[in-house]
């Protein structure tokens, strides 16, 4: 079988990451291959910010959990909905570009399935919308730099697992109508 067609049907979502570090010429090669995905009229709307500091990580996954509960979901008390990843990669989008959301969406698939090819493992954490909505979110983004009206997309935590991620589930059937 092709092995991106193999990369593509093996990744799996990880959700116990291990605290080993991801060595950062791996992070520069996802980002890049995130940055290379497919987008509407050519306009690149996307942007990432890479996050290997432990201090803003850990702000993001209180904010993140923070919106979990808000909206009734997540449970009570201490936890991380990054797992444990040391890596968050935010998308964010440019709202201006009326495709900002789908070239947002093909960043993250490039994000996950770039790292599973280098032997990173990954998950798409939502949420990033309602955190960088939030007045905490936009002060983080002014303190980084980042000027313009995105939206939060995903963050692609990046990390190896602690345990082998399971055999994918079975594909449903009746998924694909053919017009020949």
């Amino acid at each position: 079988m092709n092995e991106t067609i193999q990369t593509l049907k093996t990744r799996r979502s990880v959700r116990n990451f291990s605290d080993k570090p991801v060595e950062k010429e791996l992070i520069e090669q996802i980002i890049d291959a995130g940055l290379w995905a497919p987008s509407g009229i050519g306009a690149q709307a996307p942007i990432i910010v890479a996050v290997t500091n432990k201090e803003l990580r850990d702000r993001l996954s209180t904010m993140n959990a923070d919106v979990m509960r808000a909206a009734g979901r997540g449970p009570a008390g201490e936890f991380d909905p990054f797992y444990g990843g040391p890596v968050v990669l935010v998308v964010l989008s440019n709202k201006a570009v009326p495709t900002y959301v789908y070239d947002g969406a093909l960043v993250m698939g490039n994000l996950m399935n770039a790292a599973k090819s280098l032997g990173v493992d990954s998950i798409w954490i939502h949420r990033a919308k309602e955190e960088f909505e939030s007045e905490e979110g936009k002060a983080i983004l002014a303190e980084l730099g980042v000027e313009g009206d995105y939206e939060g997309i995903g963050h692609c935590v990046l990390g190896y697992a602690e345990t082998p991620a399971g055999e994918g589930a079975a594909r449903k059937e009746n998924r694909v109508f053919w017009a020949e």
